[in-house]
């Protein structure tokens, strides 16, 4: 929460392992993801970036344990709970939820670009299938953030919770 949750490999690697259990055992009917916290989650860590032997490496491994493919294999029974900064990696994989819930004070934004990056963590294909390819595109290529209003209002998220913000 400190951090926003950023996207650590840690992070990556907890989430994948749980949605992992729940893509193979059926009688998990209901999966919730959440962030503590003042964010969601503030994208990749950038404190790894560089640690990887190369870009091939890092590439391989992001493919390798990429939650996105089990939230895909889950996502009928996924939902995210969001707030605060949804940026990036975090973005990317809450579209990839069956249903997306936001706090009014959630903004959403695809910085990659801006980094030399693409959206890494499957935003090429949780945005479009989501808000179609041009608002995407404007969102990945712009790097400006939205707020929950509009995030709705493209179909990023599903509902927009009213009260409090959730810690």
């Amino acid at each position: 929460p400190h951090v926003h949750n950023a996207f650590s490999a840690r992070l990556r690697d907890g989430l994948l392992q749980a949605l992992e259990v729940a893509v193979v055992d059926p009688s998990i009917t209901e999966v919730e993801v959440r962030g503590r916290g003042p964010s969601f989650c503030s994208g990749g860590d950038l404190r790894e970036f560089g640690l990887f032997p190369g870009p091939a490496a890092a590439h391989a491994i992001r493919l390798e344990r990429l939650p996105a493919r089990a939230l895909a294999a889950a996502a009928g029974r996924v939902t995210a709970r969001v707030h605060g900064h949804c940026v990036g990696a975090g973005a990317e994989l809450a579209a990839f939820c069956h249903r997306v819930v936001a706090a009014p004070d959630t903004s959403f934004r695809l910085p990659e670009v801006a980094m030399g990056l693409v959206p890494g963590q499957g935003g090429t294909v949780s945005f479009p299938r989501r808000i179609g390819p041009r608002r995407t595109a404007w969102l990945a290529l712009s790097g400006q953030p939205i707020d929950a209003e509009t995030a709705l209002a493209w179909g990023l998220v599903d509902e927009v919770e009213a009260g409090p913000t959730p810690s």
